[in-house]
């Protein structure tokens, strides 16, 4: 079935105005979610394969840092790094997760200026837990 030539037309008609309007609208695009969630996608595996790496780090200055007898610096080392390195690969897994969760939102959200609040979301962009002044100068974490 062929369509005629006033059908034709009129899709034509609508097409531009759909095209006309959709660039008189003022560009008001947040791509917050959408940068998070690829961010998470593509840096989980790097958290999954440094997880040994960042598990026997915690424990090596966990052990420096306290002041244990050596028996309990013996028995805590290898079931701390087994311990500290299955933590690091469960948050890398759930940052793979929260990533592919975010992806689809973040798509459709795209030509839209609003954002969801993040899933996984960073420490360095999380607000301090406390926030207090020290004479001389003042501190703020986060």
């Amino acid at each position: 079935m062929t369509m005629t030539t006033l059908a034709r037309r009129t899709l034509r008609v609508v097409a531009l105005a759909a095209l006309g309007i959709g660039l008189a609208m003022p560009a008001q695009a947040g791509t917050a979610t959408l940068r998070r969630s690829i961010q998470n996608i593509v840096f989980a595996p790097f958290d999954l394969v440094l997880s040994p790496v960042v598990g026997v780090q915690s424990v090596r200055k966990g052990l420096r840092d306290e002041d244990d007898s050596r028996g309990v610096v013996i028995a805590y080392t290898v079931p701390g790094v087994f311990w500290q390195t299955g933590v690091q690969a469960g948050t890398s897994v759930l940052r793979e997760v929260a990533g592919l969760l975010e992806l689809l939102p973040g798509i459709f959200l795209l030509p839209f200026e609003t954002e969801l609040d993040p899933i996984f979301d960073l420490p360095e962009q999380r607000e301090a837990l406390l926030d207090y002044e020290i004479p001389a100068f003042r501190v703020r974490a986060g």
